[in-house]
């Protein structure tokens, strides 16, 4: 077996180990939930990839957080749908706006 006839200096060893560090992971939103998550994951928090449910991630929950999770995921959903709705409504409407339906927006 080879022995070393010198010591390496802490310079060398140093530049040996330049590429030996913890890269800070990049993060990305859930359009779903808004949690970050890793890119091109699913979503741990609702199940959601692209737009599509991957798991059921409320079959393994208990009754109690089940619940919970579910008055979230609808609270979230809510704010969106009201809004989706206001703009089919004024999309339906015929005729010219009045002063006081410009006023609302």
């Amino acid at each position: 077996m080879g022995v070393p006839k010198q010591r390496h200096t802490k310079s060398r060893r140093n530049k040996r180990r330049m590429h030996l560090y913890l890269k800070v992971p990049v993060l990305t939103r859930c359009p779903k939930c808004g949690k970050p998550r890793l890119p091109h994951t699913i979503c741990w928090n609702c199940g959601y990839y692209k737009g599509i449910e991957a798991i059921d991630i409320l079959k393994k929950l208990t009754k109690k957080e089940k619940k919970k999770r579910e008055k979230e995921m609808k609270a979230k959903e809510t704010p969106a749908s009201a809004k989706a709705q206001a703009r089919k409504e004024e999309k339906t409407r015929e005729g010219p706006l009045t002063l006081e339906e410009l006023s609302k927006k």
